[in-house]
């Protein structure tokens, strides 16, 4: 790598940081709304700390905050600050155009469309495998690609089951589920002969599934799409099956 590129790079990772610094202030700060600590409203105790729900994304954005410092940081010691507030070297150009508008474009999808609406795996695992396979070649294709598919899978949820009361349709389920299934054929017949893209459907799968049960039956937080169509299966053998037999 040229020190032209390692220039650029240090600029883009100062208002990468700046982002994401700002990201994490603003919903540590809404987290404060989530009781934390125990207390008493008409003589009824509240919540212990280690039950209240604002323990996991206090520790998530806590962490993407002190991961901003640290980047923001060495951005600056390495002179990115002052060639990002120079405005020089960004290196803004199509690619970088594509790139950004896509990922805003696959995250929008996830966040607003797909989590409260589509079982939390689900819905991860797409998105994982969209974004590890879309974002690895450099194609600006598989980058349009993968927005698409993340967007038609949003926008399947949102039509069919807009209002809150609808959320616990399992048609929004099989959909994004067939939509997963058809991008990792799809992922293996073109690009099969890669170790990373035979890897993809695993990671894409293992990842959210240890998250949401570590939230679940770990931390005891209230996890997105509850009644989803696999999430509620894994709650009822943990209770129905798996603790009766730890307990006896």
């Amino acid at each position: 790598m040229s020190d032209d590129d390692k220039r650029i790079l240090r600029a883009r990772d100062f208002w990468g940081s700046i982002v994401l610094i700002l990201t994490s202030v603003f919903f540590l700060i809404e987290t404060r709304t989530i009781p934390l600590f125990e207390g008493s409203s008409a003589g009824v105790s509240g919540i212990q700390w280690y039950d209240s729900a604002a323990i996991v994304p206090l520790c998530i954005f806590t962490s993407l905050l002190l991961l901003g410092c640290l980047l923001l940081g060495i951005s600056i010691r390495a002179g990115g600050a002052e060639q990002a507030l120079s405005a020089v070297g960004l290196g803004w150009d199509r690619f970088e155009a594509i790139r950004f508008s896509t990922i805003m474009v696959c995250l929008s999808a996830y966040i607003f469309g797909l989590v409260p609406r589509v079982d939390f795996i689900i819905a991860s695992a797409l998105l994982l495998s969209c974004l590890i396979w879309g974002y690895t070649s450099g194609s600006t294709k598989r980058m349009g690609l993968v927005a698409a598919i993340m967007a038609l899978a949003a926008t399947q949820a949102l039509a069919f089951n807009a209002s809150q009361a609808l959320w616990s349709r399992y048609n929004d389920d099989y959909f994004t589920l067939a939509v997963w299934g058809a991008l990792v054929i799809f992922m293996l017949a073109t690009d099969g002969a890669r170790r990373m893209t035979r890897a993809v459907p695993v990671i894409s799968v293992i990842v959210p599934l240890f998250l949401i049960m570590a939230m679940a039956f770990g931390f005891r937080q209230n996890v997105p799409a509850r009644t989803g169509l696999l999430f509620k299966q894994i709650e009822y053998h943990w209770f129905v099956t798996l603790k009766p037999l730890w307990n006896s």
